[in-house]
């Protein structure tokens, strides 16, 4: 007679059944976490190679930087202006100097890419080893926290592209700025030690011109310390610190720069109150850069739901759908832009050649009870 399902015999074969099936569940999943942890293992063992190739190149970046530095400072001969000779191995030792630099700022724009792969990299073994952990843990609880981990890994992203534009944007800023006009000193003064002792009124000319080179880029320096430092929202508000960013615009340009503030900075967080002030300090750069505006005008205002801001200027303008196919290479305008993203508000630049720019952000607000 055949056993039922209820039967002894049958029991067993239904136990032996579910714990065949069990098993293999057990088995699976323990595959699944054995592979996230291999991964996140091969992975970590790159990015601990790749920090070692950069730390490599980056001590040859300092090699070579000492090495310009000590032939800069090294005297000029005074055979050379009497000696042919002496003066083509001047020459020489010229051309080999300037290849240096050369090699120093290909390194130097090299490093901070690779600067930023390191820190996707690093991101990268992070979230693996989270994601092990959370297999790992085993706590179904976190299991309604799928959605929101999901969330929070594409903000880290997000910041960390925010970040790599920043940085991007900077190099860019002290490669073309003080770091060319450095060089251009350390020409300047080259040439000036060659002239001293045969024309001291073409030496004193140039002296005149370097102190003006370098008084300019000073101040080129210090706008870049101010926007690097700690922002001044603890200290003097938001319409404190905007009203800073207007005034060393001012001091610095010597155009007209106003301000037009009409929604109070405490209806925004923190978090967008220093978005709206580092949007203010990139688009006044800009102007500065760019716009060639005699009037510049930063205003506020409040709508329904919206924190409104405003950068305008009365300058040259620009074709935006052009600049927009450009990209990521437009440092500023994607600065401005990762930064409206990070905060939720929208931001957009209206502009024609010859008809001004105006940058805008505007930002959602709860509306404010009666």
């Amino acid at each position: 007679m055949r056993d039922g399902p209820y039967t002894p015999n049958g029991m067993d074969a239904a136990r032996g059944a579910t714990e065949s099936r069990d098993s293999r569940f057990d088995e699976l999943y323990a595959e699944a976490k054995s592979t996230l942890g291999y991964g996140a293992n091969n992975l970590r063992s790159v990015t601990e190679r790749y920090r070692e190739v950069y730390h490599d190149t980056l001590g040859r970046w300092h090699n070579l930087r000492d090495q310009g530095e000590a032939a800069d400072r090294a005297p000029l001969s005074p055979r050379v202006v009497a000696d042919p000779a002496a003066a083509a191995e001047a020459g020489a030792e010229d051309a080999r100097q300037k290849a240096l630099r050369a090699e120093v700022e290909r390194l130097t724009s090299d490093l901070g890419r690779h600067q930023q792969e390191l820190s996707k990299l690093e991101l990268s073994v992070r979230s693996m080893e989270n994601a092990w952990l959370f297999l790992e843990r085993g706590d179904a609880s976190l299991l309604a926290e799928v959605a929101d981990a999901g969330l929070a890994t594409d903000l880290q992203m997000r910041i960390v592209q925010a970040q790599e534009a920043e940085r991007s944007r900077l190099a860019q800023e002290v490669h073309d700025g003080p770091a060319q006009a450095l060089s251009n000193a350390i020409f300047q003064v080259e040439y000036i030690e060659r002239v001293l002792n045969e024309d001291v009124h073409t030496a004193a000319s140039e002296l005149r011109f370097l102190r003006q080179l370098l008084r300019r880029e000073l101040g080129e320096v210090r706008t870049f310390i101010s926007q690097l430092r700690p922002p001044l929202l603890d200290e003097l508000g938001l319409e404190g610190s905007i009203a800073d960013a207007v005034e060393s615009m001012a001091a610095v340009t010597g155009a007209t720069v106003e301000t037009e503030m009409y929604a109070p900075g405490d209806r925004l967080n923190p978090s967008q109150q220093t978005a709206v002030l580092r949007v203010v300090q990139e688009a006044l750069q800009n102007v500065r850069k760019h716009a060639g505006a005699s009037r510049t005008v930063v205003s506020t205002r409040l709508e329904p739901s919206k924190w409104i801001l405003e950068v305008s200027d009365n300058g040259r303008g620009f074709d935006v759908s052009a600049v927009a196919a450009r990209g990521r290479r437009n440092f500023g305008l994607q600065f401005m832009r990762e930064r409206a993203e990070l905060i939720g508000a929208q931001f957009e630049v209206r502009s024609r050649p010859g008809g001004g720019t105006v940058v805008g952000l505007s930002i959602p607000v709860a509306e404010e009870s009666a």
